[in-house]
């Protein structure tokens, strides 16, 4: 039997998982948040070793720790929570393409790719175990190039893609993003069976809601507010008109910077200290 627990972080309204299988006490975790403080420029690791907590006290073995794709909300906890329990640490395999255009932005036009960073760069189809479950990993772009929902049982788990049906869905205008491949790839999350849970990356609570909630079914997101009786055409020329209102997410640079390695860090620099780039007028 596979089991799930959701943390849930107040700053960035994002969602992590824990997911383990009942009889051989192997677990995943996805989608962890390193904490940042923007002001100070200060790094907490509570909300994953909270995470950590919790595999520890329930007599869980974690094994993999996974991204849905390089957030630009949040920093990821993905290579912390490595070095810390050992386990092996997965991401879609268009990992890469992000890297590519990220580099240069960034400062570093000559920065090969590398992603030693990453045990397991997933591509379309691919599986691997969860104990006696097989774990399905669906690639999923449009949000950003390379998104990944990832089928554990009877749950996908979509990242950023879909949002709670009252809220609707991600925007496209990341570079390496798309609407009209967003709009596909949603649809090949909606062909899966109606009861699919669908467990969303975030959820900002929509005005005359009280609570977060983040999860739903396949049933329930074809009633989407971004998608329920449009086209293709229609879904794009909303999303794009949509997403030309919207400001950059708060966390967009560090995050990036961060997250297109797996949450792992720039080098120490000679005076011992850690530094990250802001790259001016770039956004």
């Amino acid at each position: 039997m596979i089991n799930t627990q959701a943390f849930f972080d107040t700053k960035t309204n994002t969602v992590t998982y824990l997911v383990w299988h009942d009889e051989s006490r192997e677990a995943l975790v996805i989608d962890p948040v390193l904490d940042y403080e923007p002001h100070a420029a200060r790094l907490d690791t509570y909300s994953a070793d909270g995470v950590i907590k919790a595999v520890e006290d329930k007599g869980l073995t974690l094994t993999w720790v996974l991204d849905t794709h390089a957030h630009a909300d949040h920093l990821s906890a993905g290579h912390y929570i490595r070095e810390k329990t050992g386990a092996k640490l997965g991401i879609g395999a268009h990992i890469e393409q992000v890297q590519s255009f990220f580099h240069p932005f960034f400062g570093a036009p000559n920065e090969p790719i590398h992603t030693e960073t990453f045990d397991a760069l997933f591509k379309d189809g691919q599986t691997f175990q969860l104990g006696d479950n097989t774990v399905k990993v669906l690639f999923t772009p449009g949000h950003t190039a390379a998104c990944v929902t990832y089928l554990i049982a009877d749950m996908a788990f979509v990242g950023d893609t879909l949002f709670m049906p009252d809220y609707g869905t991600a925007r496209a205008d990341f570079p390496g993003g798309n609407s009209s491949i967003l709009y596909k790839s949603i649809q090949k999350i909606l062909s899966l069976p109606e009861t699919t849970r669908i467990m969303v990356g975030h959820d900002y609570r929509p005005e005359g809601r009280d609570v977060h909630r983040w999860e739903s079914t396949v049933a329930d997101q074809r009633k989407n507010i971004h998608l329920n009786g449009k086209t293709e055409a229609d879904y794009v020329e909303m999303r794009d008109a949509r997403d030309a209102t919207l400001s950059a997410p708060r966390l967009i640079l560090p995050a990036l910077q961060v997250n297109i390695h797996g949450g792992a860090l720039p080098p120490v620099e000679r005076d011992g200290h850690i530094y990250l780039k802001i790259p001016i007028n770039r956004i």
